[in-house]
């Protein structure tokens, strides 16, 4: 016989479906693609969606083509695990959240296939979250490794995806509006699937093709806000004024175009339809939530409990991209800690169910396919936890929230998703 909390933790996991599915790039992007130029079409992709969105893009394209492929050509990165099957273009794989050496040599390749455009023809990138790490090319005198101890440095410092990129685009030859420098002068269009608080193009995947707002001084601001211990040659590019990015009125932004195929809130949109269509009362908190991922469990298990003491059936449903400041040796990431810290608020309480989980598919973790994306809760996990002999603080305390719910089997483990609209988060308040 199902119980409440069964029948809430379905409801919870089709909402997540429902997010995931919106910003699909087989839903969003073929109303978006531009015509073909009167030359070639160099398209280039990267990020966790990058495969889909390649997969898409081409098939369009070859639509038209017939068996001329020859005005077709481009590179997709795309995490490991992520590719999608492309005809013509080529769809590899690099590593994420840290670059790998497959992500050094496809940047390579990109930045040659941007140089090689001309006025008639159209390069075309295709962006989503995650092609910070997937294109990598490391500005003069920093080496791969130093780029790969940066973003170590910065994953656990607890910086904001925002400052992470701050300061990478400072450190690159391909980010922060350098991609469009190769690229000039042939036309530039920017199609992209927003994965950042605000859906700021210069923050998308490091804003490789727009202008960047940030200066050398923020990323060296941030690197004293975190006190990050960086490779001298870092800390020395930070310094060198070469390094700036190119601003609003360089010449190679001049005719280029930026679109969003999906963000954050249209999937929010989507999920608030369906709780209300379910007769809930729908409490949304915003597509661009973002803090320690503890902190913002604290506040969201307050208002579950104003909820029920109301008497109200509710779903609260979040977005944005939460933190974790690592001080133990676990395995986690921001989805799976709020989701512990919120079963520990809100211990005993019936008929309530939550699901935390990133859009992309995976949470934290060491950059497999196969890591999970989130966690599924609800107000018996932590009794259950304790009749395994499981302590949920120490679990917590040890940055071990995956080995918690794995421990429960409440892991969410969708596989790959093929998009990224950030995380996803709902709270379902019933009626015990």
């Amino acid at each position: 016989m199902l119980t409440t909390n069964d029948t809430s933790r379905a409801f919870i996991a089709e909402l997540f479906r429902t997010a995931v599915a919106t910003a699909h790039p087989a839903q969003c992007l073929p109303n978006l693609l531009p015509p073909m130029p009167a030359g070639k079409l160099i398209l280039l992709a990267a990020g966790k969606a990058a495969g889909a969105m390649t997969e898409v893009a081409e098939s369009h394209y070859l639509k038209g083509l017939a068996q001329n492929t020859d005005r077709l050509c481009g590179l997709a990165v795309a995490r490991h695990g992520y590719a999608r099957p492309a005809r013509v273009v080529d769809v590899v794989e690099a590593g994420h959240p840290v670059p790998d050496a497959a992500g050094l040599a496809a940047a390579l390749r990109v930045l040659a296939l941007a140089d090689s455009g001309g006025p008639n023809d159209l390069v075309l990138v295709l962006m989503s979250g995650g092609a910070s790490a997937n294109w990598i090319a490391p500005a003069k005198g920093i080496s791969f490794e130093d780029k790969q101890s940066v973003t170590r440095a910065l994953l656990r410092s607890g910086a904001t995806i925002g400052e992470m990129n701050v300061v990478r685009k400072h450190l690159s030859r391909i980010k922060g509006g350098r991609l469009a420098r190769h690229a000039y002068p042939a036309r530039l269009v920017t199609i992209a699937i927003s994965d950042v608080p605000g859906d700021d193009p210069s923050a998308i995947g490091s804003g490789p093709t727009v202008p960047d707002p940030s200066t050398l001084q923020d990323a060296r601001a941030i690197v004293a806000k975190f006190g990050l211990d960086l490779p001298e040659t870092v800390t020395r590019a930070l310094n060198d004024a070469a390094n700036e990015s190119p601003k609003p009125g360089d010449p190679a932004f001049a005719g280029s175009t930026f679109a969003l195929a999906a963000r954050p809130s249209d999937s929010m949109r989507a999920v608030e339809a369906q709780v209300r269509a379910a007769g809930y009362d729908c409490i949304a908190l915003g597509a661009d939530v973002e803090g320690e991922a503890r902190e913002v469990a604290a506040a969201h298990a307050r208002l579950a409990q104003e909820l029920r003491a109301q008497g109200k059936r509710a779903v609260i449903l979040s977005g944005g991209e939460l933190t974790v400041t690592i001080r133990g040796q676990g395995r986690g990431g921001p989805n799976q800690e709020y989701a512990l810290a919120l079963a520990m608020a809100l211990d005993g309480m019936p008929g309530m169910a939550a699901l935390a989980g990133d859009t992309d598919g995976t949470d934290g973790g060491g950059g497999s396919a196969a890591d999970p994306a989130g966690a599924i809760l609800d107000g018996d996990t932590v009794s259950r936890a304790r009749a395994l002999g499981l302590d949920p603080a120490a679990f917590l305390a040890d940055n071990n929230s995956t080995g918690f719910f794995e421990a429960l089997g409440d892991l969410l483990t969708p596989g790959p998703t093929f998009t990224n609209v950030n995380d996803f988060r709902a709270i379902v308040v019933d009626t015990p």
